[in-house]
């Protein structure tokens, strides 16, 4: 478990999670010209939906009986409680407020107020849901506000006051870290289904709300196929990416390297939309580096104890999965319930599904 690649793979998932939610401020900004918040946030669920969808069922085809390593038994019932709030607040209170407010705001403003996510999903991960966070996951969530406000300082004096719209996207990033911390607690689970019960949910929801406001879809066939190719790849592709990271990395530190998104929100609104390159940006860009580098770099290291557990998550036979077989589980890695027997030990660690332990 020691050394840079077992413990933050997962981090190149999340950063390309955020890469491709990013890049959606600027492309849904020109979406916007041609339909309402809540059609977009229709579109952009139901995209996603149909491509996650589809993956799963051509999985399970290929599979023939299914995935060994992705079935997987009844949910409890806090894992459905947690799944169905994530919906409602990530899935269809979010994207229909941040869309109203970007509608009102200039695509890189909006873009680097998405930073705030990372910082209240820390937030909420220490205070309610009990995470240990390191000092330098915690400066480097400030550096990412730091990094959105110089940028936003660069605005005009009417941007800055555009109070309602800065608030709606702030109120997003809210829902969207309440979100990430109930969907950790599910994220043991297949992220493919995951990602794609999520999508499929909110994007019926946003569809049905966008019909009940008499809200009209766009009729032209090019700008109707770019809402749904914006939801499988920025919304679809990018929330399975995450929901893998959540399971390896804990809410805080999956939320710090997400903080990226902004500015690749940013870097793309230079290329699409024409704004301009300035010396803000290029100092956003620095401490947001800095930020990525701080967290990639964390050294968590201590003797803990594994309290005795029984659940079930796709594993390979590792230190921590030393169990007796009966002979139909398949070759590892591999997915069935199993019993951990208490151990206690010293490696490095992040609060992964083994790790969720208290700290002194």
């Amino acid at each position: 478990m020691s050394g840079f690649f077992p413990l933050q793979r997962y981090a190149i998932y999340v950063l390309t999670a955020a890469a491709l939610f990013g890049a959606s401020a600027p492309i849904a900004k020109l979406l916007l010209e041609r339909m309402s918040p809540v059609t977009l946030a229709a579109l952009a669920y139901c995209g996603g939906g149909l491509a996650l969808m589809s993956a799963w069922l051509i999985r399970r085809v290929r599979a023939n009986t299914g995935d060994a390593t992705a079935t997987s038994g009844r949910w409890t019932r806090a894992e459905v409680m947690s799944m169905t709030g994530a919906i409602i607040a990530g899935g269809v209170l979010a994207p229909t407020t941040l869309f109203w407010s970007l509608s009102r705001l200039p695509a890189g403003n909006a873009a680097l107020l998405l930073n705030f996510e990372g910082l209240l999903t820390a937030v909420l991960a220490a205070a309610i849901f009990r995470e240990a966070i390191d000092r330098r996951v915690w400066l480097a969530m400030v550096l990412m506000v730091i990094a959105g406000g110089v940028l936003s300082a660069s605005g005009t004096a009417a941007d800055r006051l555009a109070v309602l719209p800065t608030l709606g996207v702030i109120l997003a990033c809210a829902l969207w870290a309440l979100d990430n911390n109930l969907t950790r607690a599910v994220s043991h689970r297949d992220a493919l289904r995951i990602a794609a019960l999520k999508c499929v949910v909110a994007g019926s929801t946003n569809a049905v709300i966008a019909l009940a406001l008499s809200a009209s879809f766009p009729a032209s066939a090019p700008t109707l196929f770019a809402g749904l190719t914006l939801g499988a790849l920025s919304y679809g592709l990018s929330l399975v990416l995450f929901v893998s990271a959540l399971a390896h990395l804990g809410s805080a530190r999956t939320a710090a390297h997400f903080g990226t998104a902004p500015f690749f929100g940013a870097a793309l609104a230079v290329v699409l939309l024409g704004e301009p390159i300035t010396l803000s940006l290029l100092a956003a860009i620095v401490l947001t580096a800095l930020s990525t580098w701080l967290v990639l770099t964390e050294r968590h290291l201590h003797v803990h104890t594994h309290e005795p557990i029984e659940h079930e998550h796709p594993h390979d036979h590792d230190e921590h999965h030393q169990h007796e077989h009966s002979g139909d589980e398949g070759p590892a890695p591999h997915r069935h319930q199993h019993k951990h027997a208490p151990l206690t030990h010293s490696h490095e660690h992040l609060p992964d599904l083994h790790h969720r332990h208290g700290h002194d």
